[in-house]
Order: structure tokens, then C-alpha cells, then sequence
């Protein structure tokens, strides 16, 4: 055996061996060994129309995001303002919450604050400034629409990292969850059968809020609607002994002081009357806004808001520093356990809402499995017989590098960690009919060439040759195709895709690589003037 064919034969040994190892789980004891500190799972992942399991549309609340920044950029500047000797009263939304609005106390600072909104919040226009009669002026101001769309962009990428946190502890295997158009996020979750957990465990937002309460305003006025400018009507959970909750009225002022995206921990504890209840940790920063907050509100309440219900609205009895508060509510400790995960995987930026769920039956992923089995197996035998039955032992050499292709995929498919989907069963069906063409090509090439009188050496050396370079135009152009599907296709598009590209690339290996080295092997054990049939 020559040095060429020698080192063709080292290259097809190592990619059989490495696509067994990939493919096989029952190949243990190798996957055990040094080797499987560098090779990754061989467990090819099904998707949710195989595996079963919750399919979830979430919508994200940009607008709520974007009201929550300007409340907190109202804190920022009247803080600046008032290390620059500027006084700056009542920082607040506007009524629709796209505008902050904000009041200097004298007219002569004017200047000097115009300044230092230009020095220090360039991320804010003046959308409209109103003097009045005594001298003071009321300034409103938006974000700028490149910061505004800039911040809606880190809102739902901080939403997405937020419930992938989420789902990853609780033990959800494989999620799929991804960025779609319109503010929106698609969540699949494979394996995972129970709607009412998935939805209890995604649904809820944990958007945590610290609002102020007004105690001094007419709730029975509240109820009809009449509240004052700035303020709110919630509600205040209590949870009775026998697991039922009553809810009262209770006036709180509509901006957060405070929000739970500087919460660096939270675990559930139990005070000393057994009750559960969910403590708090917050990080440096979170910490010198708390005891700001709890420094400007003494003798107030402060309403602990969870996705717009009160669980507490505790007393404030003097400034609190050292970064820690809990969350009293009446919880069980099921309750308590549930929201300090949902509280330590991460806070929302902005509140959900479920848009759309499905659910994948079991027994329809079973079916579906073994419906793409069945037209893999049929298609595969109709072409193995087509092939062995029109080129003879060439025929047969191409059956071989088709189920050389197919172990290749499933390696392909282990060892990138893809998920595999009912359109990618599609996909490698597809690709068996691929994988046989490029032979067909290449022996039509070599039957044009022994028609032409060259000797069977030199015809398959030139019908490899000229169809090479046909080939690889062809599977280029596919591969091309199938990367656009995989890079802005959802789902089960994507699943399409990444077999079609393993497909393709594998196919481009069998057919160019291996069957050429099958070819010059028999032809190597035969005299040189024999011939061949094909």
C-alpha cells in the first residue's frame, strides 16, 4: 500500500472511530477512559415535537422598563443637582410614563442646571420647559430615541438571560429559549409536562418594587377612581391560617423608589414564630440606595410590591444600612422557597405576559420518532436497492459510504450538542438522497470516460476530477442556504438547517474522500489492464 493511500486510510479510521464514539452511548468504557475529558456528551438532544413538553410565547413590558430607568434617572439627577447647589423638587413620570418631569426652585440656576443635564445626562432631551408665577421652572424630559432603543434591546436580552437563569435552577433539561421580534421570547421547554408548573415557574415575572405608601389618602375615594396625581390604588395580601388570602386596599405613589435588580441574594427563612418569610441581600450599590431610601421615608411605610400585589408594607423606624431586608407575606414554605429562587436567579427587568402555550404530548414525540424511522428506513432501502441494482458493485460502494454518512450526522448531531427535531428527521431523509447524488455524478463521469476508451485507472481518476469541483459548487451554495435557515429561522426551522448542513458536509466526505479511496483500493489489488464495470 502507498504513503498516499496509507494516510487516507489513517483520516477515514480516525472520523469512523470518532463518529462511533460520538454516536454510540452504549460505547461506555471509552467514554470513561482520558478520552472523555475531551469529548462532549454522545447524547443527541430531542426537541419539543419529539420529546414532548411546554411551548411558551412570553411578551416583555418594554414600556415599564423604560418608566422604571426614568423614575431612577429622576433620582440621579435631583442627587447631582443637589451636590451642585441646584435645587430640584417632586422628580416624577409623567402620567403616561413616558416623560420625566421635574421642578427647579429658582429661575437663576437655570443655566447652571441646563449644564450639567448636558455634562452629566446626555442620554436626556428637554422636551418642554414651563415657568410659573412664582419663578420656579417645570422641565419635562424623554430619553433619547437611539438610548431608548438601546435600553428596550438590553431589556428583553436581560429578560432572556433572566428566565434562562431561572429555568436552569429548576432543573429544566434542555430549554430552548430565544429573542424574537416585537419584544417577545420563545420558550420550549422539552420533557416538561405539567402547563400549570411551567407557567407558575416562567409565568411569574418576580418584579419586585419598593413603593411608598399614602396613608393619608381617602381609600373609600380610591376605590371610585379619585386619587391623587402620583399616587396609586394596589392591594395588600394576608394569608389566613387556612391557606386562603384576603386582600385590602391600600394607597401607595405609583414611582419606585427602589427595585429588585440590586438584589445580589435571596433565601427563605423562618422568624421565631415558624413563619416563613424570604430575606433579602442586596449588592453594594443596592445597599447605599436601600439605606438612602429608608434614610428619606422614616416613620413611613414602605409597600414591598411583588408583580403588583403588596406581600408587606412594613413600618420604617429608622435608616437601615448593611444591605438586608426581608419579605414578610404569610408565605407557606413552599411559597417562600419558590420566590427566593425565582428572586435569586434574577429579578425581571421589565413584567411578562404568557401570549401563547402549547403543550407536546409523550405519545405524539413517540409517533412522530417513529414515523421519521419508518421513511428514513424505507428511503434508505429503496435507494441502497436502486444503487446496488443500476451500478453493481459500484452501487454498493456508494451504499456503504451512505451508511458511513448517516453514523456521521448522528455523531455530527452528539457532539455539537444539537437538538434534534421532527424537521431534522426531514433533513437526514433528504440528505440520503443527497449523499447518493454526488455519486451518481461521479459515476456517470467515469462511464463517459470508459466510453471514451481510457483504461479504468484513468477513467476514475478523471471522472473524480471533473466532478469534484461540481460537487463542492453544489454543496457550498446548500450549505449556504441552510446557514441563513439556521441564523434568522425559529425552531424547527433551525433544526432543519443543522441537519442539512451535517448532512451536506459529511456527504461532501463519503463521496469525494472515502469512495475514492474504496475505488483506488480495489483498483490497487487488480491487474492494470484489467477493466471495470459500471
Amino acid at each position: 500500500m502507498s504513503g498516499n493511500m496509507r494516510w487516507r486510510l489513517a483520516v477515514i479510521s480516525l472520523v469512523a472511530f470518532l463518529g462511533l464514539i460520538y454516536m454510540l452511548p452504549s460505547i461506555g468504557t471509552v467514554k470513561q477512559s482520558f478520552l472523555g475529558k475531551f469529548l462532549p456528551d454522545d447524547v443527541i438532544n430531542l426537541g419539543l415535537d419529539l420529546k414532548g413538553g411546554i411551548h411558551l410565547t412570553l411578551g416583555v413590558d418594554v414600556d415599564k422598563a423604560l418608566t422604571n430607568s426614568l423614575v431612577q434617572m429622576g433620582r440621579d439627577v435631583r442627587d447631582q443637582a443637589k451636590d451642585d447647589g441646584i435645587a430640584v423638587l417632586r422628580p416624577q413620570t409623567t402620567a403616561d410614563g413616558k416623560r420625566l418631569q421635574l421642578v427647579l426652585a429658582s429661575g437663576d440656576k437655570r443655566q447652571a442646571f441646563d449644564e450639567m443635564l448636558a455634562n452629566h445626562f446626555n442620554v436626556l432631551v428637554v422636551d418642554n420647559v414651563e415657568s410659573g408665577p412664582d419663578g420656579k421652572f417645570t422641565y419635562k424630559l424623554s430619553f433619547t430615541p437611539r438610548y431608548a432603543s438601546e435600553l428596550t434591546r438590553m431589556t428583553v436580552d436581560q429578560a432572556v438571560k433572566t428566565i434562562r437563569n431561572r429555568i436552569d435552577e429548576f432543573g429544566v433539561s434542555e430549554p430552548d429559549i430565544r429573542k424574537q421580534s416585537d419584544n417577545r421570547i420563545q420558550i420550549q421547554l422539552p420533557g416538561l409536562h405539567d402547563p400549570e408548573r411551567a407557567i407558575k415557574l416562567i409565568g411569574k415575572t418576580a418584579h419586585l418594587e419598593f413603593k411608598v405608601v399614602d396613608d393619608n389618602a381617602d381609600l373609600d375615594k380610591a376605590q371610585k377612581g379619585i386619587l391623587p396625581p402620583g399616587e396609586e390604588l394596589s392591594v395588600l395580601r394576608h394569608r389566613n391560617p387556612d391557606g386562603s388570602y384576603l386582600e385590602r386596599p391600600i394607597a401607595l405613589r405609583s414611582d419606585a423608589v427602589m427595585t429588585g435588580e440590586h438584589i445580589s441574594d435571596a433565601r427563605a427563612n423562618f422568624d421565631s414564630n415558624n413563619q416563613a418569610y424570604v430575606a433579602l441581600s442586596f449588592t453594594p450599590g443596592g445597599a447605599r440606595q436601600f439605606e438612602r431610601v429608608t434614610g428619606e421615608n422614616v416613620k413611613k411605610r414602605l409597600a414591598i410590591v411583588l408583580d403588583g400585589k403588596v406581600y408587606s408594607a412594613p413600618t420604617i423606624q429608622e435608616k437601615i444600612s448593611g444591605g438586608r431586608a426581608s419579605i414578610t407575606g404569610h408565605f407557606s414554605t413552599e411559597e417562600a422557597r419558590d420566590l427566593a429562587i425565582v428572586l435569586r436567579a434574577g429579578a425581571l427587568p421589565a413584567p411578562v405576559s404568557i401570549l401563547e402555550q402549547r403543550s407536546v404530548g409523550p405519545s405524539l414525540g413517540q409517533e412522530s420518532i417513529e414515523q421519521g424511522i419508518y421513511s428514513a428506513l424505507i428511503g434508505g432501502v429503496i435507494v441502497v436497492g436502486f444503487m446496488v441494482l443500476y451500478y453493481g458493485l459500484a452501487g454498493f460502494v456508494a451504499d456503504l459510504a451512505l451508511v458511513f454518512n448517516l453514523v456521521l450526522i448522528l455523531a455530527g448531531l452528539a457532539g455539537f450538542g444539537a437538538t434534534l427535531t421532527l424537521p431534522g428527521i426531514a433533513g437526514i431523509i433528504l440528505t440520503i438522497g443527497m449523499a447518493v447524488d454526488a455519486n451518481v455524478i461521479i459515476f456517470e463521469r467515469i462511464r463517459e470516460e470508459l466510453r471514451l476508451g481510457l483504461s479504468a485507472r484513468k477513467a476514475v481518476d478523471t471522472g473524480y476530477d471533473r466532478a469534484t469541483l461540481t460537487i463542492f459548487d453544489a454543496n457550498v451554495t446548500t450549505i449556504i442556504a441552510a446557514m441563513v435557515l439556521y441564523q434568522f429561522g425559529t425552531g424547527p426551522i433551525r433544526g432543519f438547517a443543522v441537519t442539512l448542513i451535517l448532512g451536506t458536509v459529511a456527504s461532501m466526505f463519503t463521496a469525494i474522500f472515502f469512495t475514492r479511496y474504496l475505488f483506488d483500493l480495489w483498483l490497487s489489488r487488480r491487474p492494470p489492464e484489467a477493466g471495470i464495470r459500471i
